[in-house]
């Protein structure tokens, strides 16, 4: 019997003795893990906001997916907001980006001069703002990067005089949106070019919201200032097409000169076939990647250099200005196809 107890005891402090083991291991890992939290590098990857006008212009994709791909690259994160041409949506997107409390927000904005009350909103909140392509006014954002939009339509009217316009030949402007300010820079410099050649600008109108097929209502609504046209200057490529549409119908397509902008592929196909003279190119790829390097040096506080300044109505804000390239059928090989924008077999539809 007293065997029998002996066994009995020593069981018991057996299972008793592996019971604390266990309580003394769990009380170990509760501070270890707690040690592991307190040890972990807090996140600090740049975020960028990113709100688009839309994507109804072609270039505007290639933008996003330069931007978003450097951006990356460089260890940031981007949200793109679509606003679909919207003023009303881009602006809540931009608001939707400050709760968030992204470090950067790029905006292509819609209407120029709307958006001042939500960038100082974002200012106030400590994040800069970049203007992408377009400025918005009277808001004193961190950095401005476009193309010169003045030489832009100083390119597309002298490529108009080089294929054949001259003193006294007469040209229609269908222009794009009045609320893009890019678009009076754009005019007035090629009014400089017409000016110089003595050329008439018969007529001035204007795509509102980019809304390329207003220019085809322009050309059915104006038959007979149409017909006394030598060339008609095009806000942009997608305008473009619909005035060479129109134009083809009534049989005068290659016939009146036709200008245009961004290089779209259909607009590169009409230079080699001889319906548009001329569009102006934008190396997107070198102002998006531009773009994203400056959002992230914004982001973490570091110089970005010495620019140059351009006044957006109030302020003097730093402009990072890149150079367009007008492209004809003389240069568009060595511009857009052995620099990879569109593929020779897309630009002359080869088999």
């Amino acid at each position: 019997m007293k065997v029998k107890n002996i066994i009995f005891k020593r069981i018991i402090s057996y299972i008793l003795s592996m019971v604390c083991l266990l309580f003394v291991l769990n009380g170990c890992d509760k501070p270890e893990t707690e040690i592991i939290k307190k040890t972990e590098p807090e996140d600090d990857t740049v975020v960028i906001g990113m709100a688009f006008d839309s994507f109804v212009i072609e270039r505007w994709q290639r933008d996003r997916d330069v931007f978003v791909s450097t951006a990356k690259e460089l260890g940031a994160e981007v949200n793109v907001q679509n606003a679909n041409g919207d003023i009303e949506e881009q602006k809540q997107q931009i608001l939707y980006f400050i709760e968030q409390g992204v470090d950067v927000i790029v905006i292509i904005c819609i209407d120029a001069d709307t958006l001042s009350d939500e960038v100082a909103k974002a200012k106030n909140a400590g994040i800069k703002v970049i203007a992408y392509d377009r400025i918005v006014r009277d808001s004193n954002v961190d950095l401005y990067i476009s193309f010169d939009n003045a030489e832009v339509g100083q390119q597309m009217g002298q490529a108009l005089v080089d294929n054949g316009l001259s003193q006294g030949d007469n040209i229609i402007m269908i222009g794009g949106s009045t609320t893009d300010y890019n678009v009076p820079m754009l005019e007035d410099g090629f009014k400089s070019v017409m000016n110089e050649n003595g050329i008439n600008i018969l007529d001035s109108t204007h795509c509102e919201g980019w809304r390329a097929e207003l220019a085809a209502d322009y050309m059915y609504d104006n038959e007979e200032l149409i017909s006394q046209a030598d060339a008609i200057m095009c806000g942009n490529d997608n305008i473009a097409t619909n005035v060479v549409s129109v134009l083809a119908e009534k049989r005068l397509a290659g016939t009146v000169l036709v200008s245009g902008q961004d290089a779209d592929l259909e607009a590169c196909q009409r230079i080699v076939e001889g319906t548009q003279v001329v569009t102006v190119y934008k190396p997107v790829s070198m102002l998006a990647s531009d773009a994203a390097n400056y959002a992230v040096m914004l982001a973490k506080g570091e110089d970005i250099g010495e620019h140059g300044m351009i006044n957006d109505g109030t302020y003097d804000v730093p402009y990072v200005s890149l150079t367009p390239i007008a492209v004809t059928k003389d240069n568009i090989d060595d511009v857009i196809i052995n620099r990879g924008f569109h593929t020779r077999e897309d630009v002359y539809l080869l088999q």
